[in-house]
């Protein structure tokens, strides 16, 4: 991608070409906001519970209307669940369903109608696509091929959704002409003509219908629009994406916004890669629980049921115990389920598995304190590798700010032959006030954070972040590792982690870390002989991690 790339400014283009910020800093005046965050590290506020992370409802937001529309489908819905024995069922999705009941009469097809309930839920309840797609598209009476054309659009509407409304909005006059409930519909259709490039006949009357199947009266205005939008696809995404950030980001779906961030963080060709992989499906891992089989034994018993499962790596570096599962659908064979209810068998992301492995390098810590373990994944996958390379557990203490996380944790350990010495619930922030003076020869962050690395596993990310939201997750991880440090022996390691790739959430913090008086007395030691593990983003590649690490000096 050229350097010229001009920026749109109030629908013209700037005379001064569009250049990435290579040197951009650590904390922006504009956004940042020092009363918020010192307010969430206060002495007097309660514990972390995730208030900044992208992926989380905003409990302040206040609930929107619904449509006379909306509501009839949220009435079919609970009268439907009210026969399965579910109560009055209104909170609860409609499942066993092929879902034509929930809509108006129409011609469009059942996975296109999964698709609309799917993708109107996740606007109304701000849910997760997967949630959503488990809870209804999966235990639905559609066919095998209705479900997967049905979770294609969902994932693709969720993911691209901003720039879907872009379209939508060129194609009429007052985009405040469209009630959600139609927006929903056209949506649907906008990207099957746009990015999947769907026979433009049939998706055009499929989205009529769609629409039709929520508002018969807007029908009409549906046709129109889809036909302006049919009209000027040859034109998206409206300019050259190799001159101009507003057509890179239409390109790949993604807020402008974060193009830029992207492209100044990472460079032209490593942001483009990532948002391009961003669009394609994640790759399936597992890991192979140690404590409670072998490798020889899972690899066997998928190659029973068809699936020859693939020894994986991430970032050049081996994982043991760690396997690609190219084919998703032996996990529905009542063989390979029941290994999750025994603790054999873990799905867990490869660069993930490799985080947790590199902890462990240089030998068995005597103790170690793991701070942000919610449901315990990678808690499961520490205990797994501390058996695999030396033969016994880790004396663990985990600790997280959430107690029901905690009481799951609790339980997994169980089904896992996972060994906790203590279970802790508190802000990580203020540690001294949670552990006192204690001190262990590791601690291991896995820090809250913005998550782009894994935006193929978490669809609803780039449009719910806002650009604020990374410096102030920047602060967070720079406050629990300056609140982490007195709490290492001296000799022992410090282990920072995220899922993301700003520079602001990682190698911001190191430095600053580096830089205050708690990290005066740590250096950075080499991980898998290098100064960081930060594995990239590409095509059918495992997550995009970071990790550092730091060993006390004095």
């Amino acid at each position: 991608m050229n350097e010229d790339v001009n920026e749109k400014q109030g629908g013209e283009k700037s005379k001064r070409p569009w250049k990435p910020n290579r040197t951009r800093t650590v904390k922006s005046k504009k956004s940042f906001d020092r009363k918020k965050m010192e307010h969430l590290v206060s002495e007097d506020r309660p514990a972390y519970k995730g208030e900044l992370d992208p992926r989380q409802k905003d409990p302040d937001r206040k609930p929107r209307s619904i449509s006379f529309s909306e509501q009839k489908v949220m009435d079919k819905a609970a009268k439907l669940a009210e026969k399965e024995g579910g109560g009055d069922g209104r909170n609860r999705l409609a499942t066993h369903t092929d879902f034509r009941e929930l809509f108006e009469t129409c011609k469009a097809s059942p996975g296109r109608l999964a698709a609309l309930y799917a993708t109107q839920q996740v606007r109304k309840r701000k849910a997760y696509a997967q949630e959503i797609i488990e809870a209804s598209i999966d235990t639905s009476k559609l066919s095998a091929e209705d479900r997967a054309f049905a979770t294609l659009l969902t994932l693709g509407v969720v993911s691209t959704q901003g720039a879907l409304d872009n379209v939508i909005n060129r194609a009429i006059r007052d985009p405040r002409d469209i009630q959600p409930d139609v927006r929903d519909a056209i949506r649907i259709s906008a990207y099957e003509i746009i990015f999947l490039k769907k026979a433009p006949h049939a998706a055009v009357d499929q989205g009529v219908e769609l629409v039709r199947a929520v508002a018969p009266s807007a029908s009409g205005l549906a046709n129109a629009v889809l036909h302006r939008i049919l009209e000027g696809s040859d034109k998206f995404p409206y300019g050259d994406p190799t001159k101009d950030i507003d057509a890179l980001a239409l390109l790949y779906a993604f807020p402008t916004w974060l193009t830029k961030t992207l492209v100044a963080d990472l460079g032209a060709q490593a942001a483009v890669q990532l948002m391009k992989a961003s669009n394609g499906q994640a790759p399936l891992f597992i890991s192979v629980n140690a404590l409670q089989a072998t490798d020889d034994e899972i690899v066997a018993l998928f190659s029973e049921v068809g699936c020859e499962l693939e020894p994986a790596s991430s970032g050049g570096v081996e994982v043991a115990g760690c396997y690609r599962v190219p084919n998703t659908r032996a996990l529905a064979d009542g063989r390979i389920a029941r290994l999750f209810s025994q603790g054999k068998i873990l799905v867990s992301d490869a660069s993930a598995q490799a985080v947790a492995q590199s902890v462990l390098e240089g030998g068995l810590p005597e103790n170690m304190l793991e701070i942000g373990s919610g449901r315990g994944t990678k808690t499961m996958l520490l205990q797994n590798f501390a058996y695999r390379m030396y033969g016994e557990q880790l004396a663990l203490t985990c600790m997280d700010s959430h107690g029901f996380k905690t009481d799951l944790l609790r339980e997994r350990a169980q089904a896992y032959g996972v060994e906790i010495e203590e279970f802790i619930t508190g802000n990580a922030t203020r540690l001294d006030s949670v552990i006192g003076d204690r001190a262990f020869s590791t601690v291991f962050i896995d820090a809250p954070c913005s998550g782009l690395g894994t935006l193929r596993r978490h669809h609803e990310i780039r449009w719910r972040l806002q650009p604020e939201q990374i410096d102030e997750l920047a602060e967070v991880g720079l406050a629990l590792l300056k609140s982490a440090a007195s709490h290492v022996s001296v000799g022992g390691t410090l282990v920072y982690s995220t899922c993301t790739v700003t520079y602001a959430e990682n190698n911001g913090v190191i430095k600053r870390f580096l830089e205050s008086d708690e990290g005066k007395n740590f250096k950075l030691i080499p991980i898998y002989g290098k100064a960081c593990f930060a594995p990239q983003l590409s095509d059918d590649s495992p997550d995009a991690h970071f990790a550092t690490k730091f060993m006390r000096i004095s």
